[in-house]
């Protein structure tokens, strides 16, 4: 592989945006999730449409790391005609310490399953628990029986081999029986729902080729995460029988409603502004056979519960599928009211931060934060952009925004829910493609959003809530990258020290002394006729 010649050119160069100074220039990239996205005039990988920094030596094709490369060649190869008229065996993919054999157990459809007395041992090895009757996990997208475009979508999306969620919670969904998943943050499991949905829905329409009432929908607790998952879920179903509708607020109700009129599989959106298009005009929705409700745990905190059951009431008893990274009573309540019999999936340690991120406390009084911020972004060492800083308002986050370009002439925007949707879709892209080296945000930005090329997240303002604690700090690492988190600390969260400082040694990190040795933290207060413990509120 070898540098495209085209970007030597000084009339090119001059066109290009120079990459960050900390950014590796002389080393290949090993996976696309690793490259940046390509800016307008660059050239882009012909498999994901990254930057295509490289040239395929054996195509001339432009590819962004060695893993495109490798599925570049690998379509190619099953392009040409068998050598000799023989078929050539598969190659095996490389097993890091043991290999988990298979076999055929249905010829028909040419899947391949887990030998039984395997399934255990790779349920241990992968961390993923179950309660019910769950089928058994696959080591591969083409074990599931999918329609062949959508393996080409799947694996021209990038997906090289199925997470440990996607694994066991993909064949599960295509059972069609209702299912709790929990998995830690960033481990994909956007695509353990959406590749279940679209294929059920591509077969349906391949039957019933003249219905055009959708067939699955998606609520997620943000506009940001909807249009997330309906870009997802477009990538994804490229090329099928398989159509999308976006319901969120700051969009037009006509225009969500022309797409309705002209058929569409799949509905992405919020509960408030589907509730508002259910109550207002007729939507007939008897044949959604697939009802997803992601971050269902954010959406009890905010308080959308009673949206959410006027919204299944609407529907002729779907198969429900629930997607959180932290587990509560309240969770397993609603799961019992919307189906019978829910099994669970659980992957990893439930309610914990991704251990790939590292986390970094920081003992600080609130009028000494500011500075704090600022020596860090000043700081060549710590400051590792794009960065997210966290804010627990819309104020404080166009305030804190506007004061980091004053002090430190470092470009910031704000992002919180009183922006239009243009606003936000601007703000999100200028820091992905990392014009914008730092976005200060409100709770909009701490769950699912899928913040590729974000290493680095600043709690500035610590949440109420160590979940949403969780969910932020996860934004730094997507799909298992390596992450920082910097937070925050001072009395004012008393409230979250013991839940914090269990956080931060089950990720390794050194608790600030003044946050070990608090009374909130150790539950114990000095003075009167005795200690009192901590009451948990």
């Amino acid at each position: 592989m070898g540098y495209s010649e085209t970007n030597q050119h000084d009339e090119e160069a001059s066109k290009i945006p120079a990459l960050p100074t900390d950014a590796p220039n002389d080393d290949v990239k090993l996976r696309s999730r690793d490259q940046r996205e390509a800016l307008l005039g660059e050239p882009k990988c012909i498999i994901c449409s990254r930057y295509g920094e490289y040239i395929c030596d054996e195509t001339d094709d432009d590819v962004c790391s060695l893993e495109c490369k490798q599925l570049l060649l690998g379509r190619i190869a099953k392009s040409l005609p068998p050598v000799g008229g023989v078929l050539q065996p598969p190659k095996k993919l490389p097993a890091a310490d043991e290999c988990f054999y298979v076999r055929e157990n249905d010829c028909e459809s040419g899947t391949l399953s887990l030998a039984r007395d395997q399934v255990e041992l790779l349920r241990k090895k992968l961390e993923i628990h179950v309660k019910g009757d769950v089928v058994a996990p696959v080591l591969s997208f083409a074990s599931c029986n999918l329609p062949d475009k959508l393996l080409h979508n799947v694996e021209a999306a990038g997906y090289e081999m199925p997470t440990p969620v996607q694994m066991q919670a993909i064949p599960a969904a295509l059972t069609g029986k209702s299912t709790l998943v929990l998995a830690e943050t960033g481990y994909g499991k956007s695509a353990s729902f959406l590749i279940p949905i679209i294929s059920r829905c591509a077969s349906h329409r391949l039957v019933f080729t003249s219905d055009k009432k959708p067939l699955a929908m998606v609520l997620t607790p943000t506009r940001e995460l909807s249009i997330q998952v309906e870009e997802h879920a477009k990538l994804l179903g490229k090329g099928l029988p398989f159509k999308t509708a976006l319901v969120v607020g700051g969009e037009a109700m006509a225009r969500q409603l022309y797409r309705f009129q002209q058929g569409v599989e799949l509905i992405v959106g919020t509960p408030g502004r589907l509730v508002d298009l259910l109550t207002k005009h007729e939507i007939d929705l008897d044949n959604v056979m697939t009802f997803v409700l992601d971050e269902v745990d954010c959406m009890l905190q905010r308080g959308f519960r009673d949206q959410v059951i006027q919204i299944y009431r609407a529907l002729s008893q779907p198969q429900v599928l629930m997607y959180s990274a932290t587990m509560s009573h309240d969770l397993e309540k609603m799961a019992n009211s919307l189906a019978n019999g829910v099994s669970v999936i659980s992957v990893g340690k439930v309610n914990s931060p991704n251990k790939a991120v590292k986390q970094v406390a920081i003992w600080v009084e609130s009028k000494q934060k500011k500075q704090k911020l600022f020596d860090i972004l000043l700081s060549r060492q710590h400051f590792k952009p794009p960065a997210v800083v966290y804010v627990d308002s819309r104020l404080g986050a166009d305030l804190l925004a506007n004061a980091i370009k004053v002090a430190t002439g470092i470009t910031a925007n704000s992002i919180h829910g009183e922006k239009s949707m243009k606003e936000r879709r601007d703000i999100m892209q200028s820091l992905l493609v990392g014009e914008v080296p730092v976005v200060v945000a409100t709770g909009v930005l701490g769950r699912g959003v899928d913040l590729l090329g974000v290493r680095q997240v600043i709690v500035f303002d610590m949440p109420n809530s160590i979940k949403e604690y969780i969910h932020q700090i996860g934004r730094a690492s997507r799909m298992g990258g390596e992450g920082e988190a910097i937070v925050f600390v001072n009395e004012e969260s008393k409230n979250v020290f013991a839940d914090l400082v269990d956080v931060l040694k089950s990720g390794g990190a050194a608790v600030p002394r003044e946050l070990a040795n608090s009374r909130y933290t150790t539950g114990f207060f000095p003075g009167g006729k005795g200690s009192k413990k901590r009451k948990h509120g």
